[in-house]
């Protein structure tokens, strides 16, 4: 079983995964409970305004409508769709950095019993070793497409630690906490 450089063992792949997966879900869940007002009433009022500009019958010029609908539709679908992604991204944040600040565990990494710490034995978590994991994991994947796969798959062959590229760049090590 490999070891961290404090000795203790260290995380494997599927406890990572499983945790992960367990935090996801509860984003998801935030997220859609956030989201899903905002959406509702805009496929409800989208709709409407739709009926309005397609009735034939209406006399509605058809350049006056694609304008409308652009300005109506689009523009504010765009700027929820910003919103929403600023929410997601304080919200991991506050999940990811601060959670993981505090005891180096999210409600995932807890309930899986692993934990984030140091590379560096006796070492504590900063702010700015969490701050990196959550821009390398988060904002990296966000950005560059397929990033995400590359970044979880990495600790499959990296050795000794078993370190993702966001283990890396913030200098830490997933191990298992003792039951």
């Amino acid at each position: 079983m490999p070891l961290s450089p404090d000795g203790r063992p260290l995380a494997d792949f599927g406890s990572r995964l499983l945790a992960y997966m367990i935090d996801v879900g509860i984003l998801s869940a935030i997220t859609m409970v956030v989201s899903l007002p905002f959406l509702l009433w805009f496929v409800f009022s989208w709709t409407s305004e739709m009926s309005e500009l397609t009735d034939p019958y209406s006399g509605t010029d058809p350049f006056a409508a694609y304008d409308r609908m652009f300005t109506g539709y689009f523009v504010p679908f765009l700027l929820m769709e910003l919103g929403l992604i600023v929410f997601l991204m304080v919200a991991y944040y506050i999940y990811a950095v601060e959670m993981m600040f505090r005891s180096g565990q999210t409600l995932g990494k807890k309930l899986i019993k692993v934990r984030v710490v140091p590379l560096e034995p006796g070492a504590t978590l900063t702010r700015g070793m969490a701050a990196k994991r959550y821009l390398v994991e988060f904002v990296g994947g966000m950005v560059v497409p397929l990033f995400s796969y590359l970044d979880g798959l990495w600790q499959l062959w990296d050795k000794p630690y078993q370190q993702t590229l966001h283990d890396k760049v913030a200098k830490t090590v997933v191990v298992k906490v003792a039951p």
